[in-house]
């Protein structure tokens, strides 16, 4: 198994930020798979994904968005979306020259991805959407937005993991080792010998700075034409059943498979979903 940490020179308003990315795999691998997280989270959420597409012969970019994880903060003058995110990611494959990749997207990662597939010349030849769809209920962005406001200071790590477990529930891990693993790639050091989140609490500013409502993408949907398939947590509040089920009567007619025991989203973490993306990538 090959794995190699990378980062590339992005552009912003005002700048240029590096963006981190893990390289699984053989760089010579016939399929290629962008693996794309959700709104607070980062690219180590693919770790044990990742790790088992490049052991059976696949090759997996697993970036940090800005602002998360490894990648570097963006500056005043730019603003946290998916025009900047879409601009970020499409250098990284730029530099890698893939003109052809998979993508596996999860919440945020689904939607940055939904909108590159309905441009003209994009390189997404089929799509995973974890848990996300082209309408997204204001409810459920409410929730986001509250979360995604708190500040994380924890002293001692077992404090974190209660956290981790409390708030990410719905991801419907079960093993006491994928809490941990979960824990350990959502903090990083406070500079006080504790912990805090690992992203940039700006992320929270287009919940502030806008009115929540419904998020409607039908049109970009509609816009889009490659093979998709979706997962949906059955208790899912941020893609409910209504939209999954037009999902696979509109646009591209995505196939839906619904992961029981998990809300928003799934982890992507136990082996039964894991070996449900290795079969998807092999087709």
């Amino acid at each position: 198994m090959l794995y190699c940490l990378k980062s590339v020179r992005c552009a912003h308003p005002g700048g240029f930020h590096d963006m981190a990315y893990a390289d699984w795999g053989r760089t010579d691998a016939e399929r290629v798979a962008v693996c794309v997280h959700g709104l607070t989270r980062n690219g180590r959420d693919f770790d044990r994904l990742a790790a088992a597409l490049s052991a059976a012969g696949l090759r997996v970019l697993a970036p940090d968005i800005v602002g998360r994880g490894r990648s570097d903060r963006l500056g005043s003058l730019a603003t946290y979306d998916i025009p900047q995110y879409i601009q970020d990611l499409s250098t990284m494959l730029a530099a890698e020259g893939l003109r052809a990749v998979a993508w596996i997207g999860t919440s945020m990662g689904g939607l940055i991805g939904m909108s590159m597939a309905a441009m003209a010349g994009h390189p997404i030849r089929r799509m995973l959407i974890n848990d996300v769809g082209p309408l997204v209920p204001k409810a459920a962005l409410e929730r986001i937005g509250e979360y995604v406001r708190i500040a994380w200071h924890f002293g001692e790590f077992e404090e974190a993991v209660d956290h981790i477990k409390k708030h990410y529930e719905p991801f419907g891990l079960t093993s006491e080792a994928n809490w941990r693993l979960l824990t350990e790639i959502s903090l990083a050091p406070d500079g006080r010998g504790g912990w805090t989140r690992a992203y940039d609490p700006r992320i929270a500013e287009p919940f502030e700075e806008t009115e929540i409502a419904d998020l409607n993408l039908w049109t970009v949907w509609e816009a889009i034409d490659i093979p998709i398939l979706v997962l949906r947590g059955a208790e899912s509040d941020l893609l409910e059943p209504e939209t999954a089920a037009e999902m696979t009567r509109r646009g591209p007619k995505a196939r839906v498979v619904e992961i029981k025991g998990c809300g928003h989203a799934p982890a992507l973490m136990d082996a039964a979903q894991i070996a449900l993306v290795r079969d998807w990538m092999r087709e």
